[in-house]
């Protein structure tokens, strides 16, 4: 058996009751966090709060050789796979539960809180009105444009869009976010971008995030603080999100839907 755990947005405490039963009965617990992590807690405290040992796996082993440790283990032990938010979020676990299937492993899935989720109880957008997501990567050879070109494909259907921020490099924040979205539409000889509104999340589910909402163009100089960050380009708003966001997230001034 390989049961799929998300352990929640922030620290140790954001488990469900049901995920650390699991976690504490399990023959081998297995963990990754390159696709998104706990900043509020270390791999120290998650063993010492889940009483267990937890084995740690790197990209590879997870994308390119997971028959050599945990669906190894699984074909005949109890075995769990913990994962910072949801764990069926992302597409590589989605994959390795489909090769676990494929070698006839049962598989469990036990979610937990996502930033998916979680950006919309903050901010008051409504979930139905976002379009695609996007990740903005730090520049390795060079900016890429996908994320800007996604902010307006979505823009031009009147959809938000969520955009998720490079933890491979190192953590980026949301000032760092905006400069490559602005730089990439600069490449393009367009300059609109820094006066639509937008809104900063950093840290979403500890006891103090921050939201904060403005023209991209401000956001590129405010202090959001330590991380994880996420950064979200609304269309136009329906009045009860533009309420939200006055009131939730400071936003100076807002866009309705006619």
């Amino acid at each position: 058996m390989l049961t799929f755990i998300g352990l929640g947005l922030f620290d140790e405490g954001d488990v469900s009751v049901k995920g650390l039963k699991l976690i504490k009965n399990a023959d081998v617990v297995y963990a990754e966090f390159y696709t998104s992590r706990l900043v509020g807690s270390t791999l120290k405290r998650l063993q010492e709060f889940y009483q267990r040992e937890i084995h740690l796996l790197s990209r590879e082993e997870i994308e390119q050789a997971p028959e050599k440790s945990l669906l190894r283990d699984a074909r005949d032990r109890d075995v769990v796979f913990l994962t910072a938010g949801d764990a069926m979020i992302s597409t590589t676990h989605v994959d390795l539960r489909i090769r676990a299937h494929d070698q006839g492993i049962q598989t469990r899935l036990i979610h937990g809180a996502s930033i998916v989720t979680a950006v919309c109880g903050l901010t008051g957008l409504q979930n139905y009105r976002f379009g695609k997501s996007a990740t903005i990567s730090f520049p390795y050879k060079a900016i890429s444009a996908a994320p800007y070109n996604t902010v307006i494909t979505n823009l031009r259907s009147n959809l938000h869009t969520l955009l998720f921020l490079d933890i491979q490099k190192e953590l980026m924040s949301i000032n760092q976010g905006i400069e490559l979205l602005i730089h990439s539409e600069h490449e393009k000889g367009r300059h609109q971008l820094a006066a639509s509104l937008a809104v900063g999340i950093a840290r979403a589910g500890s006891s103090s995030p921050v939201v904060k909402a403005d023209t991209l163009g401000r956001l590129k100089d405010y202090d959001f603080g330590p991380p994880l960050h996420v950064l979200v380009v609304p269309a136009s708003l329906h009045f009860m999100e533009e309420e939200a966001l006055e009131r939730f997230a400071g936003a100076r001034y807002v866009r309705h839907r006619d």
